[in-house]
């Protein structure tokens, strides 16, 4: 069976936010680079949408919160904090978090997305262009660069699938080249 086909039968058909029944997708936890059952939740497009940034977050649509919380689902109990996270200036989200609890496993995951830093300390990873960049992007490296501790040379031009950011310095990226996991500096890369 597949993770969407599970999804279904384990939300009984609805979005584990908000409990739509139409237009249902299922939706991968970043920084998860490979989809499962355990990192995925199956979501409206109006919640899809506003996680993503595609619409402006509607705060009210969010009181279903309050009862997804409780959802035994470690995928859908992240989410929800990551959601109560971005609407925590509202007032009403502060008091559900501080009811929530989440294992230190699954408190790390959550918080792996920033979700719950202020704007101001977030750790914002641009390109040589200035575009940010997100976990998951494909970039491509605009000169060539010796990689440390190797005799392997990234060429300009490479394409870099499916990164991953270093959540402790913004410069820094990681990605495979040549099937060989490495660092590169956000200054030598352009989003593609």
């Amino acid at each position: 069976m597949s993770v969407l086909q599970t999804l279904q039968e384990r939300s009984n058909t609805t979005c584990e936010l908000c409990k739509a029944t139409e237009d249902l997708k299922q939706y991968t936890l970043p920084p998860s680079l490979n989809e499962s059952v355990d990192n995925s939740l199956l979501v409206c497009k109006t919640c899809l949408d506003q996680i993503e940034g595609n619409s402006e977050m509607d705060s009210n649509h969010w009181r279903c919160l309050n009862d997804s919380m409780w959802n035994e689902h470690i995928a859908v109990q992240i989410m929800v904090w990551r959601m109560l996270q971005r609407l925590r200036h509202e007032g009403w989200p502060k008091d559900l978090l501080d009811m929530m609890y989440l294992d230190d496993e699954a408190l790390t995951l959550a918080r792996a997305t920033g979700e719950h830093e202020d704007e101001a300390n977030k750790i914002i990873h641009r390109d040589v262009n200035g575009v940010i960049l997100e976990v998951g992007d494909s970039v491509v490296l605009i000169k060539d660069l010796k990689v440390k501790g190797s005799s392997m040379v990234a060429k300009q031009g490479t394409a870099v699938r499916n990164i991953r950011l270093d959540t402790e310095n913004a410069e820094y990226i990681e990605g495979k080249v040549d099937g060989q996991q490495i660092v590169i500096i956000t200054k030598y890369v352009k989003k593609t």
